[in-house]
């Protein structure tokens, strides 16, 4: 089983979404979150801060587990849980691509992400909705 953590940086009532890289086998140029897989003896918070700081440059300082959801598409990509985590803030500036894992990076409020008929996953419109009606605490 593939462990991943995915990143919902939170700010004012917007997200921000990455588009995967058109090359990319699973979910390529559909909108979806920075992160990545787990690696052994690797704590999931620890993944969480390392993919985000080698996908976008900048160390989640507060943020909130939110849910796990098993991969839709497991029959073509093998079993897969996604880690869910709210980031309220981070250190080293403004969120920016880093590598070639995502094409464009954007803020879309909380209601125009839901709404994008390219999202990777429904269950990531459902968790987007959860959160227009009860935004995680950050404490």
């Amino acid at each position: 089983m593939r462990h991943i953590v995915n990143a919902l940086f939170l700010r004012n009532g917007e997200v921000l979404l990455a588009r995967r890289g058109s090359h990319r086998t699973i979910h390529g140029g559909l909108w979806s979150f920075p992160g990545g897989h787990q690696e052994p003896g690797e704590t999931l918070p620890d993944a969480l801060v390392r993919e985000v700081r080698e996908e976008v440059g900048v160390s989640p300082t507060r943020f909130v587990f939110l849910v796990s959801l098993a991969d839709p598409n497991a029959s073509e990509a093998g079993l897969a849980t996604y880690h869910m985590y709210s980031i309220s803030d981070w250190d080293g500036g403004e969120p920016a691509l880093v590598g070639n894992e995502h094409s464009e990076l954007r803020w879309f409020t909380l209601e125009a992400a839901t709404a994008l008929p390219d999202l990777a996953s429904d269950e990531y419109r459902a968790l987007l909705r959860g959160l227009i009606s009860t935004p995680p605490d950050p404490s």
